[in-house]
């Protein structure tokens, strides 16, 4: 998969994943940045119970990278909520 393609679900996913944790955006940038990591945490996860990972630009893709954000997203909050930012 191309870099324009982890670009793109890697925005979709990080939106998606923003809104679904703490219903407002935390920026183009850490968007894409949390959709990517996402990715690949969610692809970790998926691979890790028997499932493939993100395959493709498709729909299964964007399901894996945005279950992934998700993940990061919670993981991420539980540590900057500690130390106060």
């Amino acid at each position: 998969m191309g870099i324009i393609a982890w670009l793109v679900i890697g925005l979709i996913a990080g939106f998606i994943a923003s809104k679904i944790v703490n219903h407002t955006g935390s920026g183009i940038v850490m968007d894409i940045v949390l959709g990517i990591v996402g990715a690949f945490v969610g692809g970790f996860i998926f691979n890790f119970f028997g499932h493939t990972g993100v395959n493709g630009f498709n729909i299964y893709s964007m399901l894996v990278a945005t279950v992934g954000a998700i993940v990061v997203l919670f993981i991420f909050h539980a540590v900057a909520g500690r130390r106060g930012i």
